[in-house]
């Protein structure tokens, strides 16, 4: 697929070299030092990754190299205790070119897309988990009233191996009516898993509906597993309402068996802080749910926002609410948020958990603020939160040979302060984060402090240096949890553009 990249690539840039005589190039380096304080062999990393891209014309080309010596992983079940030969990596990625002219577009190579609202198709890049599920081939477009698309593409799966998932179909979208658009996807994916390949059909449908202040939608898919009689189905509906002083609205989820074996796709959550219903299992697998909520223009300059949400499994075994409730302000350089967030999971089932455990219970609560104010001559911002985490946990133990569960309960606080300032193009962050049982044992809690600094060195070029600690933990984005490695050390960036 690479070499058709490169074929591509090059007839273009015959094509477009005749038809052009003013080209932008635009390009971004970004290296990285890393010095982790470890009690192992392995604490120092280097990475750098360069790209560019070359309009000409209707044309764009692009490529991006990597180099890890070794790359650091935010993943602590991938951080390495020795150096090995198979850390150390370079190469050419993010290969592509497109071609883009009136309503047509085609596109060859490393690409995002989404097809719809993502449930049934998006490949995407996190940056922030390090997770990169962009897919690699070609995509067609037209977009006149009538929006086509439709691609071809492969992914590194976690099936292993040298073997590629594949990822393949069809988009369409077009306004019935001046308020009504309708759409519709065909997508099928081949993902490697075990010793061969296991094949999914999914056809959905879905409609949109914009009149005035009122937004509705609502979207069905169906997923046949081929040589599987378990096939799976999901449905996605939200709506809002927008008056003077009020907005208000709500959503509704239902998937089953609709987790692909791979991440070719991104359902929505349908809650405030993105939640899953349990960590021990992936989204789309057995959960349905709804949410509401509501944003109230109060006088004073006062917002007023409350959110609900609920989610459950078919069995009821798995059960969980979210709420949020915050009370913004803004008057003039003076602004801040008052807020409260709650989450209560419950798992009767026999899941494990990504750190052994079994959770039967687990509940989080924390009240938090942020205000911007001016002092000094400068417009300092304060963010704050303190977390409150009580949990009811199942954990296997051994006796005289004899293996069990046992029940036990647990909480702890966990406060976060962080101060954010820019001393003209410095700009400072100064955090700080801690873990207590309790209120007796201040001394004995962990804390992580840090300190991260920014500062434009040159034209184009920002010098961005992070000093302390972080506490890591569970992360949940897209459907998925995973628990990030906690840091200590060093951390030294160089991105510069042109």
């Amino acid at each position: 697929m690479r070499r058709l990249v490169f074929a591509l690539l090059l007839v273009a840039l015959c094509a477009g070299l005749a038809a052009q005589k003013s080209p932008i190039v635009n390009g971004l380096n970004e290296a990285r030092f890393i010095w982790r304080a470890a009690e192992d062999s392995l604490n120092t990393y280097f990475e750098d990754s360069f790209s560019f891209s070359l309009a000409y014309n209707y044309f764009t080309f692009g490529l991006k190299f990597n180099a890890g010596l070794p790359r650091y992983s935010t993943d602590q079940n991938q951080l390495l205790d020795e150096l090995r030969p198979d850390a150390l990596s370079w190469d050419w990625e993010d290969l592509y070119a497109s071609y883009a002219r009136d309503v047509w577009l085609i596109h060859a190579g490393k690409m995002e897309e989404t097809f719809g609202s993502g449930m049934i198709f998006r490949s995407y890049e996190n940056v922030e988990l390090d997770e990169d599920y962009r897919v690699t081939g070609f995509k067609f477009g037209y977009d006149r009233g009538l929006r086509l698309k439709a691609l071809y593409s492969g992914f590194s799966g976690g099936g292993g191996g040298d073997k590629l998932d594949l990822a393949y179909g069809m988009d369409a979208e077009y306004p019935v009516l001046k308020p009504l658009t309708l759409g519709a996807t065909a997508f099928s994916a081949q993902s490697y898993v075990g010793t061969k390949y296991l094949q999914d059909n999914v056809l959905g449908g879905r409609a949109k509906l914009r009149k005035g202040s009122f937004e509705a939608g609502v979207e069905y898919a169906s997923r046949d597993k081929v040589d599987n009689p378990d096939n799976g189905s999901a449905v996605y509906a939200d709506a809002s309402l927008s008056l003077s002083l009020l907005q208000f609205g709500t959503a509704y989820k239902y998937y089953d068996n609709f987790n692909y074996y791979n991440n070719f796709q991104d359902l929505p959550l349908a809650n405030h802080h993105s939640e899953t219903l349990s960590d021990g299992q992936a989204s789309g697998s057995d959960e349905q749910g709804f949410q509401v909520w509501t944003i109230f223009n109060l006088p004073r300059d006062l917002t007023l926002n409350l959110d609900y949400a609920e989610a459950w499994d078919s069995s009821k075994k798995l059960r969980m609410n979210d709420f949020y409730a915050g009370l913004d302000w803004i008057k003039g350089k003076l602004n801040g948020t008052l807020s409260f967030s709650f989450l209560e999971k419950l798992d009767e089932s026999d899941t494990e958990l990504l750190d052994g455990n079994k959770n039967r219970w687990q509940k989080e609560y924390y009240p938090g603020f942020v205000v911007s104010f001016p002092a000094w001559g400068y417009q300092p911002t304060l963010t704050g939160e303190f977390k409150a985490v009580a949990k009811e946990s199942v954990k296997q133990s051994e006796q005289n040979g004899v293996s069990y569960d046992l029940l036990y309960e647990s909480s702890h606080y966990e406060p976060k302060l962080q101060l954010d300032v820019a001393l003209g193009k410095l700009s400072l962050a100064l955090g700080a984060q801690a873990w207590w049982e309790d209120f007796s044992s201040l001394g004995d809690g962990t804390y992580w402090p840090n300190l991260e600094a920014k500062y434009p060195i040159l034209g184009g070029t920002d010098l961005v240096v992070f000093v302390g600690r972080e506490a890591g933990g569970k992360v949940c984005r897209n459907g998925v949890c995973r628990y990030m490695a906690p840091f200590s050390g060093l951390r030294v960036d160089l991105n510069t553009r042109f």
